[in-house]
């Protein structure tokens, strides 16, 4: 059978979780967290890639863990959030799931609903200084399952000096004063925004939610982002397409390295995350030397940053369970979290981290830890891992083309319900 994100739902399917995971689905036969923390161990991670991050981790972030855990052994199955989906896939349908996973916001519910992570004890949640909307996609069915370790946000970026040359003295407060500006700003090939450098889902998605909306009921069992929040959010990417003041076709390639509209110059703002200020720092230093660069929290009726990241939970099925618990919580331990944020360029999840050295010379992280009271998560629902797939395809065609945006949010309504019909 072919492994695809799509036979993911297949493999956490009531009926067959208990052959995948060779145990019945909801029983607890996993290694009980109690007792000395021994054995073998494996890890599952979408970050620490690349040459630096592998020696973060296996030559700094590891061997600290095996000095206070000399019985336990740790091997390391890198992967990235592109892959990560089907690796899990694998793992559950070979029965191999590993003992402690780093996963993306959104994901605990559709792993937590068919038992395959831990609950973990709730003295965890207070252990360090947590913001509690960075807590809140740690949960499912209010229990606890995972650690916040580094965060993802998602804020505007602007040039402050083609924001003087055009006389705007503060950033928008509202998508009407937001559309304004970006046309406004457009001149020649300057584009008055940039919205698309960042996925399009998670682009959508801070729109809905400045926009007062929501993407699931509370027990995620209903979509609400297919009212007007969710409308109107992709309607205002058509209008500042007419307008001549965004340009899908000419969105940054985030992973390619390569300088973004921002720093060229062809963009006034650009929706962006705070990776951005060390691409800045090594490629366009000159824009912080000058202080060009500022940034706002979207907002229309209520302001909204959009707070991704990685959590790490523990595996149901770990037969080393005070094993795996004692990794969970030494890789979500203030100082892990500040050298994974620092080799990320991402936001660590701490208050306590917020005064950090790293955090101050970071403007865009800093920035982001003075916001996160206007945080707002992704996911709600067990049926996310089949739904997120869906909605860039869905939506792209209303922003590109000539598809409304009402028929476009319809037809997504249409799929996410039936993806939480199956649950």
């Amino acid at each position: 059978m072919e492994l695809t994100r799509r036979s993911l739902l297949a493999a956490l399917g009531a009926s067959t979780a208990a052959a995948l995971t060779g145990c019945a689905a909801g029983s607890d036969a996993g290694g009980s967290a109690d007792g000395p923390a021994t054995g073998e161990i494996s890890l599952l991670t979408p970050i620490f890639e690349g040459a630096d991050g592998k020696r973060l981790l296996e030559g700094e972030i590891l061997p600290a863990f095996r000095k206070k855990n000399p019985d336990v052994k740790v091997s390391v199955d890198y992967t990235t959030y592109t892959q990560l989906n089907e690796k899990i896939t694998t793992a559950l349908a070979g029965g191999l799931l590993p003992d402690v996973l780093m996963i993306g916001v959104g994901w605990i519910p559709p792993f937590a609903a068919k038992k395959v992570l831990a609950e973990l004890p709730e003295s965890l949640a207070t252990r360090h200084g947590y913001e509690e909307r960075v807590l809140e996609p740690s949960r499912y069915d209010g229990r606890l399952y995972a650690l916040p370790t580094v965060m993802a946000t998602r804020l505007v970026a602007y040039r402050k000096d083609h924001f003087a040359a055009a006389g705007i003295k503060k950033p928008p407060t509202s998508f009407a004063e937001l559309r304004a500006m970006a046309k406004e700003l457009t001149k020649g090939d300057r584009m008055g925004i940039d919205p698309y450098s960042i996925d399009l889902r998670q682009c959508w998605e801070t729109f809905l939610f400045a926009a007062g909306g929501s993407m699931f009921s509370a027990d995620g069992r209903k979509p609400t982002f297919t009212g007007r929040a969710g409308v109107e959010a992709l309607q205002l990417f058509k209008d500042l397409s007419a307008d001549g003041s965004a340009d899908y076709a000419q969105k940054t390639e985030a992973d390619a390295g390569a300088a973004t509209n921002l720093q060229l110059g062809k963009a006034s703002m650009m929706m962006a995350g705070s990776g951005l200020w060390k691409q800045l720092q090594e490629q366009s230093p000159e824009l912080i030397e000058k202080d060009l660069i500022g940034a706002f929290v979207l907002r229309d009726r209520k302001p909204a940053m959009l707070t991704g990241g990685t959590l790490v939970c523990q595996s149901a099925r770990s037969q080393h369970g005070a094993a795996a618990r004692a990794l969970v919580e030494h890789l979500a331990a203030p100082g892990t979290i500040l050298s994974a944020a620092k080799q990320r360029a991402t936001v660590p999840g701490l208050r306590e981290l917020r005064s950090s050295a790293y955090a101050k010379s970071n403007k865009l992280v800093d920035f982001s830890l003075r916001n996160l009271g206007d945080a707002c998560a992704e996911g709600g629902t067990p049926a996310w891992m089949e739904i997120r797939e869906k909605i860039k395809p869905t939506l792209e065609p209303a922003v590109v083309g000539g598809k409304s945006a009402a028929s476009a949010i319809a037809e997504l309504g249409e799929l996410a319900e039936s993806a939480i019909s199956r649950i």
